[in-house]
């Protein structure tokens, strides 16, 4: 079990390091008003197209974004 454990911290720490990499793409992007090319490119307009292909599916959607939000805040 110890192995899992372990496997599951490092999980964790570059899911969190991910996170933290979007969201500084985010508030470059949004400075500078062109995507960032050494953090992953068009992350907003990577997240509109999210948004937009979420919500035009309805209530599937708003099961989609909730499933997310959940595995994002669970701790």
């Amino acid at each position: 079990m110890e192995l899992f454990d372990k496997a599951k911290g490092w999980i964790v720490r570059i899911t969190e390091l991910g996170l933290l990499l979007v969201a500084l793409a985010i508030v470059l992007q949004i400075l500078f008003g062109t995507a960032v090319p050494f953090l992953g490119g068009d992350i907003v307009g990577n997240l509109i197209k999210l948004v937009n292909a979420l919500g035009s599916n309805g209530v599937v959607g708003l099961i989609a974004i909730a499933i997310i939000l959940w595995l994002f805040n669970r701790k």
